[in-house]
C-alpha cells in the first residue's frame, strides 16, 4: 500500500507541476496544447500537486 500511495503521489505531483508550467507559459509543450497561457490551469496544477504531496505524506506515515 505504501508503494502505491507513493507512486500515485509522485505522479500527481509531477502532473501538477507540468500543468502549472503549461498554464503559466513556462512549459509550452506541446505547442498545440489548449493549456498554454491559461491561468485556470495554474490553480488546477497547484491543487493536484498539493494532493500529490498529501498522498506522499500519508504513505510516509503508514511506513511507521
Amino acid at each position: 500500500m505504501r508503494r502505491i500511495l507513493t507512486l500515485l503521489g509522485v505522479i500527481a505531483l509531477l502532473m501538477g507541476l507540468v500543468w502549472i508550467g503549461q498554464g503559466s507559459g513556462y512549459f509550452p509543450y506541446p505547442a498545440s496544447s489548449f493549456m498554454i497561457d491559461q491561468s485556470p490551469w495554474i490553480a488546477y496544477g497547484a491543487g493536484l500537486a498539493l494532493v500529490g504531496l498529501v498522498l506522499i505524506a500519508i504513505a510516509r506515515r503508514t511506513a511507521r
